[in-house]
């Protein structure tokens, strides 16, 4: 695969927690990178919800990369992102690490209170959950501390920068 070293390096940059950078050339390449980095994300320890945000200007590849994600979890259904409904739940009871998967927009909240109205306490004390925000600036005094904050951003036509942090 065109970032087979890189995705060696990934192990140790999740568990040491430092920043590697990623470039992809189409949103093909963003899917399998989403892909790659599940496989390795699903195995990581966390005391509650693996929590997943995505930050990056309007068009920079979140859903995209969300897409690569759910394709990862197996998921037939194709994802959009939830802005009008700010959160989205999908089943994952045949995923080995998860039983769900919540797809969860922050772009319309006025304050992290609004997840509040949703459950979304609860669905982050649940370990077997895997929570994917974008636009998550607005939610995170609320996000856990062990959040895996990804940064995209847009290069030009297909071309995205992803930041691991």
């Amino acid at each position: 695969m065109f970032f087979e070293r890189e995705v060696d390096i990934l192990k140790v940059v999740i568990w040491k927690k430092a920043a590697m950078e990623f470039i992809t050339e189409s949103a093909a390449q963003t899917q399998a990178l989403a892909k790659e980095l599940m496989e390795k994300l699903s195995s990581r320890e966390h005391s509650g919800a693996l929590v997943v945000a995505l930050t990056g200007e309007l068009g920079a590849g979140k859903t995209t990369f969300v897409q690569g994600l759910a394709e990862a979890l197996g998921l037939e259904e194709r994802v959009l992102s939830p802005t009008f409904v700010i959160m989205k739940h999908f089943d994952l009871s045949a995923s080995e690490h998860f039983d769900d998967f919540y797809h969860v927009d922050c772009y319309r909240l006025t304050g992290p209170e609004d997840l509040g109205e949703l459950g979304f306490e609860k669905i982050l004390k649940n370990p077997k959950n895997l929570v994917v925000i974008e636009w998550p600036e607005i939610a995170k005094t609320v996000l856990p501390i062990d959040t895996v904050w990804l940064k995209l951003e847009h290069l030009g036509e297909d071309k995205r920068k992803i930041m691991l942090d």
